[in-house]
Protein backbone atom coordinates (compact mmCIF):
# COMPACT_ATOMS: atom_id res chain seq x y z
CA UNK A 1 0.00 0.00 0.00
CA UNK A 2 1.36 3.64 -0.68
CA UNK A 3 2.32 5.83 2.13
CA UNK A 4 0.79 8.61 3.40
CA UNK A 5 2.15 11.74 2.08
CA UNK A 6 1.91 15.50 3.10
CA UNK A 7 3.33 18.48 1.52
CA UNK A 8 3.31 22.01 2.04
CA UNK A 9 2.96 23.97 -1.45
CA UNK A 10 3.25 27.76 -2.02
CA UNK A 11 2.20 29.63 -4.53
CA UNK A 12 3.05 33.55 -5.60
CA UNK A 13 2.96 33.58 -9.54
CA UNK A 14 0.52 36.61 -9.42
CA UNK A 15 -1.24 38.51 -7.40
CA UNK A 16 -2.10 36.00 -4.37
CA UNK A 17 -0.21 34.85 -1.86
CA UNK A 18 -0.99 31.38 -0.71
CA UNK A 19 0.47 28.44 1.99
CA UNK A 20 -0.75 25.32 2.00
CA UNK A 21 -0.57 21.42 3.66
CA UNK A 22 -2.81 18.54 1.76
CA UNK A 23 -2.47 15.14 1.97
CA UNK A 24 -2.58 12.02 -0.25
CA UNK A 25 -4.05 8.99 1.41
CA UNK A 26 -2.87 5.29 1.21
CA UNK A 27 -5.69 5.29 -1.30
CA UNK A 28 -5.22 7.87 -3.42
CA UNK A 29 -7.62 10.10 -1.86
CA UNK A 30 -6.51 13.65 -1.00
CA UNK A 31 -7.47 15.95 1.62
CA UNK A 32 -6.92 19.92 2.48
CA UNK A 33 -5.63 20.06 5.82
CA UNK A 34 -4.77 24.18 5.55
CA UNK A 35 -5.46 26.34 2.43
CA UNK A 36 -4.47 29.86 3.33
CA UNK A 37 -4.54 32.81 0.64
CA UNK A 38 -4.00 36.75 1.06
CA UNK A 39 -5.64 38.56 -1.77
CA UNK A 40 -3.62 41.86 -3.27
CA UNK A 41 -6.50 43.32 -4.70
CA UNK A 42 -6.44 46.27 -2.61
CA UNK A 43 -3.18 47.17 -3.22
CA UNK A 44 -4.28 46.44 -7.43
CA UNK A 45 -7.32 48.11 -8.10
CA UNK A 46 -6.36 51.68 -8.19
CA UNK A 47 -4.10 50.46 -11.12
CA UNK A 48 -6.87 48.54 -12.90
CA UNK A 49 -4.35 45.44 -13.19
CA UNK A 50 -1.76 43.82 -11.65
CA UNK A 51 1.54 45.77 -10.79
CA UNK A 52 4.30 43.21 -10.79
CA UNK A 53 6.71 45.20 -8.62
CA UNK A 54 3.84 45.65 -5.97
CA UNK A 55 2.41 41.74 -6.22
CA UNK A 56 6.69 41.11 -5.60
CA UNK A 57 6.57 43.68 -3.01
CA UNK A 58 3.46 42.03 -0.99
CA UNK A 59 4.51 38.16 -1.14
CA UNK A 60 8.04 38.94 0.39
CA UNK A 61 5.50 40.80 3.47
CA UNK A 62 3.32 38.10 4.09
CA UNK A 63 4.15 34.63 2.71
CA UNK A 64 6.59 33.49 5.78
CA UNK A 65 3.53 34.62 7.73
CA UNK A 66 1.17 32.76 5.66
CA UNK A 67 3.13 29.09 5.72
CA UNK A 68 3.51 29.71 9.33
CA UNK A 69 -0.20 29.99 9.56
CA UNK A 70 -1.14 27.04 6.95
CA UNK A 71 1.75 24.64 9.01
CA UNK A 72 -0.21 26.00 12.19
CA UNK A 73 -3.64 25.37 11.11
CA UNK A 74 -2.58 21.64 9.44
CA UNK A 75 -0.74 20.69 12.96
CA UNK A 76 2.10 19.77 10.70
CA UNK A 77 6.00 21.16 10.53
CA UNK A 78 9.40 19.71 9.81
CA UNK A 79 8.39 15.98 11.70
CA UNK A 80 5.23 15.13 9.52
CA UNK A 81 6.12 17.23 6.29
CA UNK A 82 7.64 14.70 3.44
CA UNK A 83 8.14 17.25 0.94
CA UNK A 84 7.80 20.93 -0.10
CA UNK A 85 6.38 22.30 -3.29
CA UNK A 86 6.37 25.09 -4.81
CA UNK A 87 5.32 27.74 -8.13
CA UNK A 88 8.37 27.71 -10.27
CA UNK A 89 6.29 29.38 -13.69
CA UNK A 90 4.89 30.87 -15.98
CA UNK A 91 3.82 33.63 -14.02
CA UNK A 92 5.19 37.31 -13.03
CA UNK A 93 9.17 36.94 -12.42
CA UNK A 94 9.34 38.72 -9.14
CA UNK A 95 6.55 36.96 -8.15
CA UNK A 96 7.73 33.48 -8.42
CA UNK A 97 11.10 33.97 -7.67
CA UNK A 98 9.93 34.94 -3.61
CA UNK A 99 8.14 31.47 -4.05
CA UNK A 100 10.80 29.51 -4.94
CA UNK A 101 13.25 30.59 -3.03
CA UNK A 102 11.02 30.46 0.58
CA UNK A 103 10.29 26.76 -1.16
CA UNK A 104 14.20 25.89 -1.81
CA UNK A 105 15.13 27.65 2.34
CA UNK A 106 12.49 24.86 3.85
CA UNK A 107 13.25 22.39 1.98
CA UNK A 108 17.13 22.90 2.59
CA UNK A 109 16.42 23.99 6.31
CA UNK A 110 13.68 20.76 6.97
CA UNK A 111 16.39 18.71 4.35
CA UNK A 112 12.66 17.54 2.47
CA UNK A 113 12.43 17.21 -1.43
CA UNK A 114 11.29 20.16 -3.42
CA UNK A 115 8.80 20.06 -6.16
CA UNK A 116 9.07 22.71 -8.79
CA UNK A 117 5.35 23.15 -10.15
CA UNK A 118 3.99 23.97 -13.32
CA UNK A 119 1.19 26.44 -12.04
CA UNK A 120 -0.85 25.40 -15.07
CA UNK A 121 -0.22 21.56 -13.58
CA UNK A 122 -1.66 22.62 -10.67
CA UNK A 123 -4.60 23.64 -12.52
CA UNK A 124 -4.80 20.90 -14.52
CA UNK A 125 -4.80 18.23 -11.57
CA UNK A 126 -7.05 19.86 -9.26
CA UNK A 127 -10.01 18.15 -10.10
CA UNK A 128 -8.63 14.76 -9.23
CA UNK A 129 -7.59 15.84 -5.34
CA UNK A 130 -11.59 17.36 -5.81
CA UNK A 131 -13.74 14.83 -7.47
CA UNK A 132 -11.42 12.27 -8.01
CA UNK A 133 -11.23 12.39 -11.94
CA UNK A 134 -9.53 9.83 -13.71
CA UNK A 135 -6.91 10.51 -16.72
CA UNK A 136 -7.44 10.94 -19.88
CA UNK A 137 -10.03 14.11 -19.46
CA UNK A 138 -9.88 17.66 -21.04
CA UNK A 139 -9.22 21.09 -18.87
CA UNK A 140 -10.36 24.28 -19.93
CA UNK A 141 -8.46 26.67 -18.59
CA UNK A 142 -9.85 30.49 -18.88
CA UNK A 143 -8.38 32.90 -16.49
CA UNK A 144 -6.44 36.50 -16.49
CA UNK A 145 -3.56 35.24 -18.34
CA UNK A 146 -4.75 31.86 -20.07
CA UNK A 147 -7.24 30.54 -22.52
CA UNK A 148 -6.40 26.85 -23.23
CA UNK A 149 -7.81 23.61 -24.20
CA UNK A 150 -5.77 21.38 -22.84
CA UNK A 151 -5.50 17.32 -23.19
CA UNK A 152 -4.45 15.99 -19.72
CA UNK A 153 -3.27 12.52 -20.37
CA UNK A 154 -1.42 11.95 -17.36
CA UNK A 155 0.82 13.61 -14.79
CA UNK A 156 3.29 15.42 -17.07
CA UNK A 157 1.89 14.34 -20.26
CA UNK A 158 -0.44 17.18 -21.84
CA UNK A 159 -1.28 17.79 -24.94
CA UNK A 160 -2.67 21.63 -26.25
CA UNK A 161 -5.63 21.31 -28.27
CA UNK A 162 -6.00 25.26 -28.63
CA UNK A 163 -4.91 28.19 -26.88
CA UNK A 164 -5.54 32.27 -27.62
CA UNK A 165 -3.67 33.58 -30.36
CA UNK A 166 -3.76 36.90 -28.68
CA UNK A 167 -5.53 38.32 -25.46
CA UNK A 168 -6.61 35.44 -22.90
CA UNK A 169 -10.14 35.61 -21.96
CA UNK A 170 -9.88 36.89 -18.27
CA UNK A 171 -7.77 39.79 -19.99
CA UNK A 172 -10.60 40.97 -22.37
CA UNK A 173 -12.95 40.91 -19.52
CA UNK A 174 -10.64 43.01 -17.54
CA UNK A 175 -9.81 45.36 -20.69
CA UNK A 176 -13.62 45.84 -21.53
CA UNK A 177 -13.94 46.76 -17.79
CA UNK A 178 -11.31 49.39 -18.14
CA UNK A 179 -12.63 50.86 -20.91
CA UNK A 180 -16.21 51.39 -19.77
CA UNK A 181 -14.95 52.74 -16.79
CA UNK A 182 -16.01 49.66 -14.34
CA UNK A 183 -13.85 48.58 -11.51
CA UNK A 184 -11.26 46.07 -11.17
CA UNK A 185 -11.19 43.02 -11.51
CA UNK A 186 -13.14 43.15 -14.59
CA UNK A 187 -14.90 39.96 -14.67
CA UNK A 188 -17.07 39.99 -11.83
CA UNK A 189 -17.71 43.91 -12.89
CA UNK A 190 -19.13 43.11 -16.53
CA UNK A 191 -20.72 40.00 -15.15
CA UNK A 192 -22.91 42.74 -12.75
CA UNK A 193 -23.26 44.94 -15.43
CA UNK A 194 -24.69 42.36 -17.80
CA UNK A 195 -27.03 41.47 -15.12
CA UNK A 196 -29.28 44.32 -16.37
CA UNK A 197 -28.30 44.78 -20.10
CA UNK A 198 -29.66 43.83 -23.44
CA UNK A 199 -27.71 41.23 -24.50
CA UNK A 200 -29.34 41.85 -28.68
CA UNK A 201 -28.89 45.45 -28.73
CA UNK A 202 -25.14 45.05 -30.14
CA UNK A 203 -24.29 42.69 -32.15
CA UNK A 204 -20.35 41.37 -31.43
CA UNK A 205 -18.14 39.14 -33.80
CA UNK A 206 -17.33 35.64 -32.50
CA UNK A 207 -13.43 35.65 -33.77
CA UNK A 208 -12.33 31.90 -35.96
CA UNK A 209 -16.03 30.44 -35.20
CA UNK A 210 -16.49 28.08 -37.40
CA UNK A 211 -12.71 26.92 -38.35
CA UNK A 212 -11.90 23.54 -37.87
CA UNK A 213 -8.71 24.64 -35.23
CA UNK A 214 -9.53 24.49 -31.57
CA UNK A 215 -8.21 27.86 -31.27
CA UNK A 216 -9.69 31.23 -29.72
CA UNK A 217 -8.96 34.92 -30.45
CA UNK A 218 -10.35 37.94 -28.67
CA UNK A 219 -8.94 41.13 -29.96
CA UNK A 220 -11.25 42.00 -32.38
CA UNK A 221 -14.00 41.18 -30.02
CA UNK A 222 -12.44 43.74 -27.75
CA UNK A 223 -12.30 46.53 -30.53
CA UNK A 224 -16.11 46.21 -31.34
CA UNK A 225 -16.67 46.71 -27.81
CA UNK A 226 -14.24 49.73 -27.82
CA UNK A 227 -16.06 51.09 -31.39
CA UNK A 228 -19.72 50.05 -29.76
CA UNK A 229 -18.65 52.49 -26.74
CA UNK A 230 -17.09 55.09 -29.31
CA UNK A 231 -20.26 55.11 -31.24
CA UNK A 232 -23.03 55.26 -28.03
CA UNK A 233 -20.33 58.24 -26.29
CA UNK A 234 -21.64 59.43 -23.65
CA UNK A 235 -22.29 56.25 -22.24
CA UNK A 236 -25.12 55.91 -20.00
CA UNK A 237 -25.38 53.22 -17.34
CA UNK A 238 -28.41 51.55 -19.61
CA UNK A 239 -25.69 51.74 -23.11
CA UNK A 240 -22.55 50.14 -20.42
CA UNK A 241 -24.82 47.29 -19.29
CA UNK A 242 -26.18 46.45 -22.95
CA UNK A 243 -22.58 46.30 -24.20
CA UNK A 244 -21.51 44.11 -21.02
CA UNK A 245 -24.63 41.94 -21.65
CA UNK A 246 -23.90 41.91 -25.61
CA UNK A 247 -20.19 41.29 -25.12
CA UNK A 248 -20.39 38.81 -22.62
CA UNK A 249 -23.49 36.80 -24.78
CA UNK A 250 -20.57 37.15 -27.30
CA UNK A 251 -18.46 35.37 -25.57
CA UNK A 252 -20.39 32.20 -24.17
CA UNK A 253 -21.79 31.48 -27.79
CA UNK A 254 -17.90 32.13 -28.92
CA UNK A 255 -16.98 29.26 -26.36
CA UNK A 256 -20.02 27.14 -26.96
CA UNK A 257 -18.51 26.92 -30.37
CA UNK A 258 -15.06 25.60 -29.45
CA UNK A 259 -15.33 24.26 -26.78
CA UNK A 260 -18.35 21.78 -28.58
CA UNK A 261 -15.68 21.11 -31.33
CA UNK A 262 -12.82 19.81 -28.63
CA UNK A 263 -15.58 17.59 -27.03
CA UNK A 264 -16.40 15.87 -30.52
CA UNK A 265 -12.66 15.51 -31.11
CA UNK A 266 -12.47 13.98 -27.84
CA UNK A 267 -14.54 11.51 -28.83
CA UNK A 268 -12.93 10.97 -32.10
CA UNK A 269 -9.60 10.29 -30.57
CA UNK A 270 -11.44 7.94 -27.41
CA UNK A 271 -14.35 6.05 -28.35
CA UNK A 272 -14.09 3.56 -25.74
CA UNK A 273 -14.21 5.49 -22.61
CA UNK A 274 -16.08 3.06 -20.19
CA UNK A 275 -17.34 5.95 -18.24
CA UNK A 276 -18.35 9.46 -19.16
CA UNK A 277 -15.09 11.77 -20.25
CA UNK A 278 -15.01 14.80 -18.39
CA UNK A 279 -14.51 18.61 -18.91
CA UNK A 280 -13.06 20.26 -16.22
CA UNK A 281 -12.85 24.03 -16.29
CA UNK A 282 -10.24 26.12 -13.97
CA UNK A 283 -9.54 29.21 -13.68
CA UNK A 284 -11.10 32.86 -12.59
CA UNK A 285 -13.22 33.19 -15.34
CA UNK A 286 -14.85 30.08 -14.53
CA UNK A 287 -16.90 31.43 -11.82
CA UNK A 288 -19.28 33.52 -14.44
CA UNK A 289 -22.31 31.91 -14.27
CA UNK A 290 -23.74 32.69 -17.86
CA UNK A 291 -20.15 30.59 -18.87
CA UNK A 292 -20.72 27.61 -16.98
CA UNK A 293 -24.51 27.41 -17.58
CA UNK A 294 -23.39 27.06 -21.68
CA UNK A 295 -20.61 24.51 -20.91
CA UNK A 296 -22.85 22.68 -18.59
CA UNK A 297 -25.43 22.63 -21.10
CA UNK A 298 -22.70 21.58 -23.85
CA UNK A 299 -21.77 18.59 -21.73
CA UNK A 300 -25.00 17.26 -21.29
CA UNK A 301 -25.75 17.45 -25.45
CA UNK A 302 -22.34 15.86 -25.67
CA UNK A 303 -22.24 13.11 -23.14
CA UNK A 304 -19.99 14.78 -21.12
CA UNK A 305 -19.22 14.94 -17.09
CA UNK A 306 -18.78 19.10 -16.47
CA UNK A 307 -16.56 18.90 -13.45
CA UNK A 308 -15.52 22.96 -11.99
CA UNK A 309 -13.67 22.81 -9.07
CA UNK A 310 -14.92 25.21 -6.09
CA UNK A 311 -14.02 28.83 -7.02
CA UNK A 312 -11.59 29.10 -4.51
CA UNK A 313 -10.01 25.67 -5.87
CA UNK A 314 -10.64 27.35 -9.64
CA UNK A 315 -8.71 30.14 -9.11
CA UNK A 316 -4.96 30.75 -7.51
CA UNK A 317 -4.24 28.66 -4.35
CA UNK A 318 -1.71 26.75 -2.75
CA UNK A 319 -3.47 23.52 -2.12
CA UNK A 320 -3.35 22.61 -5.89
CA UNK A 321 0.58 23.34 -5.85
CA UNK A 322 0.99 21.26 -3.19
CA UNK A 323 -1.42 17.96 -4.34
CA UNK A 324 0.57 18.43 -7.85
CA UNK A 325 3.59 17.94 -6.32
CA UNK A 326 1.86 15.05 -4.27
CA UNK A 327 0.88 13.42 -8.05
CA UNK A 328 4.81 13.67 -8.63
CA UNK A 329 6.17 12.14 -5.53
CA UNK A 330 3.07 9.28 -5.66
CA UNK A 331 4.64 8.32 -8.87
CA UNK A 332 8.27 8.40 -7.61
CA UNK A 333 9.10 10.90 -9.96
CA UNK A 334 12.60 12.92 -8.78
CA UNK A 335 12.41 15.63 -7.04
CA UNK A 336 14.10 19.13 -8.36
CA UNK A 337 17.28 20.36 -6.46
CA UNK A 338 18.34 24.28 -5.89
CA UNK A 339 20.01 25.08 -9.01
CA UNK A 340 16.03 25.21 -10.21
CA UNK A 341 15.50 28.43 -11.82
CA UNK A 342 11.48 30.25 -11.91
CA UNK A 343 10.48 30.72 -15.27
CA UNK A 344 8.06 33.14 -16.20
CA UNK A 345 7.28 31.67 -19.70
CA UNK A 346 6.35 27.52 -18.97
CA UNK A 347 4.44 26.37 -21.27
CA UNK A 348 2.45 22.60 -20.47
CA UNK A 349 2.71 21.12 -23.75
CA UNK A 350 6.22 21.85 -24.60
CA UNK A 351 5.75 20.48 -28.46
CA UNK A 352 2.93 23.17 -29.11
CA UNK A 353 3.84 25.66 -31.36
CA UNK A 354 3.78 28.91 -30.29
CA UNK A 355 1.48 31.23 -31.25
CA UNK A 356 1.67 34.44 -29.52
CA UNK A 357 5.67 35.03 -29.07
CA UNK A 358 8.26 33.43 -28.39
CA UNK A 359 10.76 35.29 -25.80
CA UNK A 360 14.31 34.77 -24.19
CA UNK A 361 12.73 32.91 -21.76
CA UNK A 362 10.67 30.88 -24.05
CA UNK A 363 7.39 30.44 -25.23
CA UNK A 364 4.48 32.23 -23.81
CA UNK A 365 2.55 29.48 -22.18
Amino acid sequence: MAPVLRILGIETSCDETAASVVLRHADGRGEILSDVVLSQLDEHSAYGGVVPEIAARAHVEALDVLVEEALAKAGAGPDNIDAIAATAGPGLIGGLIVGLMTGKAIARAWNKPLYSINHLEGHALTARLTDGVEFPFLMLLVSGGHTQLVLVRGVGDYVRWGTTIDDALGEAFDKTAKLLGLPYPGGPAVERAAAGGDEKRFTFPRPLVGEARLDFSFSGLKTAVRQAAEAAAPVTQKDIADICASFQRAIVRTMDERIGRGLQRFHEEFPDMPEKPALVVAGGVAANKALRAALLGLCERHGFRFIAPPHHLCTDNAAMIAWAGLERMALGLPADDNATAPRSRWPLDRQAQALIGYGKRGAKA
